[in-house]
């Protein structure tokens, strides 16, 4: 299978989360994504003067709902915990950050 035939059938998704830093998001995150059986693929977090900011790649090969039902609720949840979440198919987020 080529490397182009692969991307096209990408299963990716890039999240983002921005807010002031608090116990328990990376628990709350990698919680929900468990509970939809999203395996986490790679991910980098930090802390910068009080805000945490993370980005992760995930799969959604064996989700057990859509992408649109799983940003609603993490969009919404985030929105509670004082947070800004962003999650993107791999293939918006290449297509929207090319130079």
């Amino acid at each position: 299978m080529s490397l182009e035939s692969t991307k096209e059938t990408s299963n990716r998704v890039i999240i983002s989360i921005l807010g002031k830093d608090q116990i328990g998001i990376i628990a709350w995150l990698t919680g929900r994504l468990a509970e939809k059986s999203i395996n986490i693929l790679d991910l980098s977090q930090t802390i910068l003067q009080g805000f945490f900011t993370m980005i992760m790649i995930v799969d959604v090969t064996r989700a057990i709902e859509s992408l649109g039902d799983l940003t609603k609720q993490l969009q919404s949840e985030g929105e509670a915990r004082g947070l800004k979440v962003n999650v993107q198919h791999e293939d918006i987020f290449e297509f929207m950050h090319r130079v």
